[in-house]
């Protein structure tokens, strides 16, 4: 029997400083109950230090994984980072961590693919586990969004936090691991969720900053609407081509960027709200980072041989789902 992918590990690491909804009341107009009634946020993590960047949680994460999981950094024979908020245009942050956890001379790069990126980068790193090339690959999942969030605009500095997840993958010979995967993208969303200047198109100039380019524009209802059907599309879809009704899923494991849009995914895929992680009301929307943070924060309630559907929606638009049967 060829090898399947399994999650044999997953660590978290979100930053000491809390962000709360109260302390947002005094930067910009809006408050505590219009924030939680419509996005289900009650206070986000932000990094603060100078220097500090995606790469510094992404470390934390990555060397609680390699100690949780008793891995010696010169076991890793891939890493994989989702970010859409690298430390720097190159080298990769994928490199950096490598660097700061020790680990040498292996292959590692980054996957950008907005909130979807995490899911992105598990569907490849499972392939090489299943090829039989690797045996140990970590994929990461980590956004300083602080750095790209506009502290002056109410519809989007409400939403986002700082973080980071790690889920190492090893081969598994048994009924379990990344049983299917779905990507998808559609570029034609590009303008509804976007930061316009700091890439080629772009460059930096005076202009670009006095318009603040730099920072994360969404066009709200667009967003909304596009993700609500397709997150909850996409789930239904990988429910179905593997015969899973709503009563053979132990947890749907969303991206945490809108309470409403978790509900109505939940509701197509016809299960309550008690078997959905959600850690929205105290990360925020942590981009590449939410889906690892679910799994680590509700790991004490996940059984062996449990069916997880994981699913996301993000900025290009990219999205996607996952069908995960646990293997711890």
């Amino acid at each position: 029997m060829n090898s399947r992918a399994a999650i044999t590990g997953v660590y978290g690491y979100v930053p000491d400083y809390i962000l709360t909804n109260a302390e947002l009341e005094k930067m910009v107009d809006t408050s505590d109950e219009w924030i939680t009634s419509r996005t289900g946020i009650k206070e986000r993590h932000i990094l603060k230090g100078e220097g500090l960047g995606t790469s510094h949680m992404a470390a934390k994460a990555v060397g609680g994984l390699l100690a949780k999981t008793g891995t010696a950094p010169e076991e890793v024979e891939l890493l994989i980072c989702a970010t859409t908020t690298p430390d720097y245009v190159f080298p990769s942050t994928a490199n950096l961590i490598c660097d700061m956890t020790g680990i040498r001379a292996v292959g590692s790069f980054d996957i950008q693919a907005a909130c979807s990126g995490f899911l992105y980068a598990l569907t490849i790193g499972s392939q090489f586990i299943e090829t039989g090339k690797y045996k140990k690959v970590i994929v990461v999942g980590a956004d300083k969004m602080s750095a790209i969030v506009d502290y002056t605009d109410r519809t989007t500095c409400v939403l986002f936090g700082d973080g980071a997840g790690a889920v190492l993958l090893e081969p598994t010979t048994e009924d379990n691991g990344i049983m299917d995967s779905i990507i998808r993208s559609d570029g034609a969303g590009q303008n509804h969720l976007v930061q316009k200047a700091g890439g080629s198109r772009y460059p930096p100039t005076h202009e670009t900053i006095d318009k603040r380019w730099h920072y994360v524009y969404q066009d709200g209802p667009s967003v909304f609407k596009f993700a609500v059907k397709n997150m909850a599309d996409v789930s239904a879809e990988i429910m179905e081509r593997n015969h899973l009704k709503g009563s053979d899923v132990a947890w749907l494991v969303p991206h945490q960027a809108n309470k409403r849009i978790i509900e109505a995914t939940a509701n197509r895929m016809g299960l309550g709200m008690d078997r959905v992680m959600l850690n929205i009301h105290k990360y925020g929307n942590t981009t590449a980072a939410t889906i690892p943070l679910c799994l680590f924060d509700y790991e004490s309630q996940l059984k062996k041989g449990d069916n997880l559907v994981l699913a996301a929606f993000g900025g290009g638009f990219t999205w996607g789902a996952i069908y995960v049967k646990w293997a711890l």
